[in-house]
C-alpha cells in the first residue's frame, strides 16, 4: 500500500517514479492481485491517470481493463471504475487547462488520431461491443452511465464499424432503446445522445429503432419538456427525429400513420407576447420547423409528400405556421423557416394552396398573406434571406396552381384593377418591383411572374393585355413592350446592386413568355427593335460576366425561331435564320446558347427547387427555368441547321397531322355521343323490362285469384249436390207431380254444364301464360345481344300475334260464359216460381205438411244462397276481364317500344360500321405519312405514344365534362 500511497499523492523518500513506470506498475497490480480490493485500487489509480497520461494508459492497460470486466462483473464499483477508464482514454474530450499554448496547435489532429486508434484496437474484438452491450443492461447507476458514454464515444470515433457490430448483435439495438424508459434522467439524457449517433446514416438501424416505439418516447420526452420552451434535452429529441425520418421513406410512412404529425401542432403553439425568446427557445423551434420540412420536403416521394400535406392540413399544423407567420415579435431566422415551412407544405397541394391564399394578416382593413409577404419580398431594406424565403413561398405557392396563377395575374388585367387605389395587389407589387432600381427587386419579381405564367398558354395571351402607364401625357405601353425597353436601356439606369441581375430576371422572364405560346412572339416580333438588340447582344464579344447575357439572348431569338407561326411577313423563320447566318454565325449562336448550361451558377440552381444563395450576387438563374433550358436547347440547336424545304415539308406534316388530329377527335366526340345513345337506349330497354317484370307479376297475381275463385266455385258445387241428394232422400214422402225434382235435375245439369266451361276457360288462361312467359323470354334475349335482334323481333311478333289471337278467343269464351251464367240466373227464377206454386199441393198432404214446407224453406234459401255466389262470380269474372284487356294493351305498348329499340340498335350498329371504315382509311392515311416523315429524317412518335396521347385527351375530356 505505501506504492499506492506514493502514486497517489503521499509523503515518501527517495526519487519519484515516472508516469508511464506508475502505470506499469498498477497495470501488473490488477493483473496479479488476488484480492479485489487491490485490484479496484489499481484500476481507480489507472482512472485518475488516464487523462494525463491517455496515451500511456491506452497502451498498457486496455487490455487488463477489457479483462476486468470480463471477469469482475459482480463488482459494479470496479466495473464503473474500469469504464470511466476506458472513456478517458477513448474519448477526445480533453482538460485544456493542463495543456500549453505551443501543444494546441497540432493537439487536436492527435488526439483525433489517438481516439481513433485506441476504438480501433477496442473494436478489433466484436465480444468487446458485446459484453459492453450486456453492461449497458445493468441497472446500477455506476455502471450503465459510464457504459452509455463509452459506447457513444466508440460510436463517434468509429460509427459505421460499431453500427454493424451492434445490428448483428442479438437484440443490440433493443437493449439500447431501454435507455429511454430509465427513470434517471441523466442516463435517459445520455441515451438519447447514443441513439443519435447509433442512427447517423443507416437505414436499417433507423427503422427498428422507429418500430421500437422510438417515436413515441421521444414525443412523450419533448412533451414532458415542455415542447419549444424545454432545454437542450428537446433538442437533442428533435436531433435524433430528424435522423430517424430524413431520407427514410418507410419511417416517414410510419410516422404520419401512427397519428405522430397531430402531436406536432402543440410544438407551434405560439403566445401573443413573443418578446424575450431564449436563444435554446429559437433553437427548439428552428428544429421543429426543419422536421416538419423533412416530412414534405420536394425530394421525397410524390405520394409520401401529398399525405403528409393532407394529414397537416386536416390536424390543423399547417393553421398553427400560418399563425406564427403573421405574428408579431417572431425572430427573423423563426419567421424564414416558418415562411419555407410553409411553402413546402402547401406545395403541390391544392387543398393547401388554396386555404393560404385565403389567410389574412391581422391589419386594418386585413390584407392577404401574400401580398404582405411580397411587400417584404421586393423592399430592398429587408434581409436576404427572408426575400428568398418568400421568393420560394410564392413559387411554391403557384407550383401547378393554375387556379392560384390565374388569381395573381388577373390582378394586373385592367377589368380588375382596383380603380380606388385603396388596396395593393399582388400583381402591382410584382410590376414595382419588376421596373424599381433595387436589380435583386427586378430579379425576385421577373422570377415571381414567370413563375406565374409557368405551363399555363392561356395566362400568357392573357398577359398580353396588360397596359402601363409609364408617365403622365405618354400613352400606355405593354408589359411586354416595358420588359424589352428596360432590357434595351442594359446599363444606363443606375441601379443598385449586380448590373447583370435585372436584365437576367427580364430575359428569363421572356423566355418563359414566349415559350410555348405564338401569340407572345409574334407581340415580340413586332416590335422592330427587339430582333436587331438580340443580335447585337449575341454577336459582340464581351466579358464573362456579359456572357451570361449573350447566352440568354440567344436562347430568346432562338424561342422566336422555334415557336414562331409565320405570321409577320419581315419575320418568318426563314429570315430570321438568315439573319443569325448574315449577323452572327450558327455555330457562334450554338456556342453562345451553351453558355446558360455551362454556367456554375446554373448548376447550382438545377439541384433543388428552394432558391438557396450565399450572395445577392449569385442569385441569377432559377430551378424551373433550368428544366426549360433543358427542354429547349437541343430543339432550338437542331432548328436552326434546318432548311426552308425542311421545314415547308414539316409544315406541310404538321398540318396533315392537324387535319387528322381533328379528324380522330371529330369521330372521337361522334363514338361519345353515339356511346351516350347507346347507354340511354340501353336504359330504356331497362326500364320497360322492369315494367315487364312488374306485368307479369301482376299476371301472377291474377291468376291466383282465378284459383281462389276456383276454389269457392268447387266449394259452392259440393255444398249444391249434398243439397240435391237430401231433397232425393226425401222424394219418397211426398208427391210435387215431378215438377220439383225435374227442375232440380235440370239445375244440375246446368251446373256441371257451367263447371265444364269454367275449366276450359282456365285451361285457356294457362295456355295464355305461357305465351307471356315466350314473350318474356324473347325481350330479354334482344336485351342481352344485339346481333339476334332481327331474329328477336320477328319472333317478338308471332308472339304477339299468337297472343292476339288468344285473347279474342278469352274475350269471346267470357262473353259465352256471361250468356250462360244469365241463363242459369232465368232457370233459377223460373225454379222459385215453380216452387211457390207447389205450395198448394204441399199445403194439402196433411202430416207431411210440416216436412214440405220446412223442406221448401230450405231449398228457397240454398237457391238464394246459390244466386248470390253466381252473382259474385260473374262480378269477379267481368274484373278479370278489364284486367284481361289492360294486359293485352300494356303488351301492344310493349312491343311497339320493342320494334323501336330493335330499329335504333340497327341504325347505330350501321353508323358504327361506317365510322370504323372511315378510321381504317384514316390510319392507311397517317401510315403513308409516318413512313414520308421517317424517309425525310424527321423523328415520328410510336404508336404507342400517339394512343397514350388520345387517352389523355379522353381523360381531359372525361374531366372537364364531369366539371361541367
Amino acid at each position: 500500500m505505501n506504492f499506492l500511497r506514493g502514486v497517489m499523492g503521499g509523503p515518501s523518500a527517495g526519487p519519484q517514479p515516472s508516469g508511464a513506470e506508475t502505470i506499469q506498475k498498477l497495470c501488473d497490480r490488477v493483473a496479479s492481485s488476488t484480492l479485489l480490493d487491490d485490484r479496484r485500487d489499481a484500476v481507480r489509480a489507472l482512472k485518475s491517470l488516464s487523462k494525463k497520461y491517455r496515451l500511456e494508459v491506452g497502451i498498457h492497460a486496455m487490455e487488463h481493463l477489457i479483462h476486468v470486466l470480463q471477469t469482475d462483473r459482480s463488482d459494479s464499483e470496479i466495473i464503473g471504475y474500469a469504464l470511466d477508464t476506458l472513456y478517458n482514454v477513448i474519448s477526445n474530450d480533453l482538460e485544456e487547462e493542463e495543456q500549453d499554448d505551443s501543444e494546441e496547435e497540432n493537439l487536436p489532429k492527435q488526439v483525433d488520431d489517438l481516439g481513433s486508434q485506441f476504438t480501433e484496437i477496442f473494436i478489433k474484438q466484436q465480444e468487446n461491443v458485446t459484453l459492453l452491450l450486456t453492461l449497458v443492461e445493468e441497472f446500477d447507476f455506476h455502471v450503465r452511465w459510464p457504459g452509455v458514454k463509452l459506447l457513444t464515444s466508440l460510436l463517434k470515433q468509429q460509427g459505421p464499424q460499431v453500427q454493424q457490430i451492434i445490428l448483428v448483435s442479438p437484440m443490440g439495438v433493443s437493449r439500447l432503446m431501454d435507455l429511454l424508459a430509465d427513470s434517471r434522467e441523466v442516463i435517459r439524457n445520455d441515451g438519447v445522445l447514443l441513439l443519435q449517433q447509433l442512427t447517423k446514416s443507416n437505414a436499417a438501424i433507423q427503422k427498428i429503432v422507429a418500430f421500437e416505439n422510438a417515436f413515441e418516447r421521444l414525443l412523450d420526452i419533448i412533451t414532458e419538456e415542455g415542447n419549444s420552451d424545454g432545454g437542450i434535452v428537446v433538442e437533442d429529441c428533435l436531433l435524433l427525429l430528424q435522423n430517424l425520418l430524413k431520407n427514410n421513406n418507410s419511417n416517414q410512412n410510419f410516422f404520419k400513420e401512427g397519428s405522430y404529425i397531430q402531436r406536432m401542432k402543440p410544438w407551434f403553439e405560439v403566445g401573443d407576447d413573443n418578446c424575450g425568446w431564449s436563444a435554446q427557445k429559437v433553437t427548439n423551434l428552428h428544429l421543429m420547423l426543419q422536421l416538419v420540412r423533412v416530412l414534405v420536403s420536394p425530394t421525397n416521394p410524390p405520394g409520401a409528400t401529398s399525405s403528409c400535406q393532407k394529414a397537416m392540413f386536416h390536424c390543423g399544423l399547417l393553421q398553427q405556421l400560418c399563425t406564427i407567420l403573421m405574428a408579431t415579435g417572431v425572430p427573423a431566422d423563426i419567421l424564414t423557416e416558418t415562411i419555407n415551412t410553409v411553402s413546402e407544405v402547401i406545395r403541390g397541394c391544392q387543398m393547401n394552396q388554396d386555404y393560404f391564399a385565403s389567410v389574412n394578416a391581422p391589419s386594418n382593413p386585413p390584407r392577404p398573406a401574400i401580398v404582405v409577404l411580397l411587400m417584404s419580398m421586393v423592399n430592398e431594406r429587408q434581409p436576404f434571406v427572408l426575400r428568398c424565403a418568400v421568393l420560394y413561398c410564392f413559387q411554391c405557392f403557384l407550383y401547378k396552381n393554375q387556379k392560384g396563377q390565374g388569381e395573381i395575374v388577373s390582378t394586373l388585367l385592367p377589368s380588375t384593377i382596383d380603380a380606388t387605389g385603396n388596396s395593393v395587389s399582388a400583381g402591382q407589387l410584382l410590376c414595382g418591383g419588376l421596373f424599381s432600381t433595387d436589380s435583386l427587386s427586378n430579379w425576385c419579381a421577373a422570377v415571381a411572374l414567370a413563375h406565374a405564367l409557368q405551363e399555363n398558354a392561356t395566362l400568357k395571351e392573357q398577359l398580353l393585355r396588360v397596359q402601363l402607364a409609364t408617365s403622365i401625357g405618354n400613352p400606355p405601353v405593354s408589359l411586354l413592350q416595358q420588359c424589352t425597353n428596360i432590357l434595351s436601356q442594359g446599363d444606363k439606369i443606375d441601379r443598385r446592386g449586380s448590373k447583370v441581375q435585372t436584365r437576367v430576371g427580364l430575359l428569363m422572364l421572356l423566355c418563359t413568355w414566349l415559350s410555348n405560346c405564338s401569340i407572345a412572339v409574334t407581340h415580340f416580333l413586332h416590335n422592330p427593335a427587339n430582333v436587331p438588340f438580340l443580335t447585337g447582344q449575341i454577336a459582340e464579344n464581351l466579358g464573362e460576366e456579359e456572357q451570361l447575357v449573350q447566352g440568354l439572348c440567344a436562347l430568346l431569338l432562338g424561342i422566336s425561331i422555334y415557336y414562331n407561326d409565320n405570321s409577320l411577313e419581315n419575320y418568318r423563320k426563314e429570315k430570321l435564320k438568315q439573319l443569325i447566318e448574315k449577323r452572327i454565325g450558327r455555330e457562334n449562336f450554338i456556342e453562345k446558347l451553351g453558355f446558360i448550361s455551362k454556367h456554375e451558377l446554373y448548376s447550382r440552381a438545377a439541384q433543388k427547387p428552394q432558391p438557396s444563395f450565399s450572395s445577392p450576387d449569385h442569385m441569377m438563374f432559377d430551378h424551373e427555368f433550368t428544366k426549360l433550358v433543358k427542354e429547349l436547347e437541343g430543339v432550338i440547336s437542331k432548328a436552326i441547321y434546318k432548311s426552308s424545304e425542311e421545314d415547308k415539308k414539316e409544315e406541310e406534316v404538321k398540318k396533315t397531322l392537324e387535319q387528322h388530329d381533328n379528324i380522330v377527335t371529330h369521330y372521337k366526340k361522334v363514338i361519345r355521343e353515339q356511346d351516350q345513345e347507346l347507354e340511354e337506349l340501353k336504359q330504356r330497354v331497362s326500364t320497360l323490362t322492369s315494367q315487364n317484370e312488374q306485368l307479369q307479376a301482376t299476371v301472377t297475381q291474377q291468376v291466383s285469384q282465378i284459383q281462389q275463385h276456383k276454389d269457392q266455385y268447387n266449394l259452392l258445387k259440393v255444398q249444391l249436390g249434398k243439397d240435391t241428394q237430401h231433397h232425393n232422400s226425401h222424394s219418397d214422402t211426398f208427391q210435387m207431380n215431378g215438377i220439383q225434382m225435374e227442375e232440380v235435375s235440370k239445375l244440375k245439369e246446368e251446373l256441371e254444364e257451367w263447371k265444364n266451361k269454367h275449366e276450359l276457360l282456365q285451361g285457356q288462361l294457362r295456355e295464355k301464360d305461357s305465351v307471356t312467359e315466350k314473350l318474356k323470354s324473347s325481350q330479354l334475349e334482344m336485351a342481352t345481344t344485339e346481333q339476334s335482334s332481327q331474329t328477336s323481333k320477328s319472333g317478338g311478333l308471332e308472339h304477339n300475334n299468337e297472343l292476339q289471337k288468344e285473347l279474342e278467343m278469352l274475350r269471346s269464351q267470357i262473353q259465352l260464359q256471361s250468356a250462360e251464367i244469365s241463363k242459369l240466373q232465368i232457370e233459377n227464377q223460373k225454379l222459385q216460381v215453380m216452387n211457390t206454386s207447389a205450395d198448394p199441393v204441399l199445403g194439402d198432404s196433411g202430416a207431411t205438411a210440416g216436412n214440405n214446407s220446412e223442406l221448401e224453406r230450405r231449398l228457397e234459401q240454398e237457391i238464394k244462397e246459390l244466386k248470390s255466389e253466381i252473382k259474385a262470380l260473374s262480378e269477379e269474372k267481368e274484373s278479370l276481364k278489364q284486367q284481361l284487356d289492360s294486359s293485352s294493351s300494356t303488351v301492344a305498348i310493349l312491343q311497339d317500344e320493342k320494334s323501336k329499340l330493335q330499329q335504333e340498335v340497327a341504325e347505330s350498329k350501321k353508323e358504327q360500321d361506317d365510322l370504323l371504315v372511315l378510321l381504317a382509311d384514316q390510319d392507311q392515311k397517317l401510315s403513308a405519312l409516318k413512313i414520308k416523315l421517317k424517309d425525310l429524317g424527321v423523328p415520328v412518335e410510336d404508336e404507342d405514344d400517339i394512343e397514350s396521347g388520345d387517352q389523355g385527351d379522353e381523360d381531359e375530356d372525361g374531366d372537364e365534362e364531369e366539371q361541367d
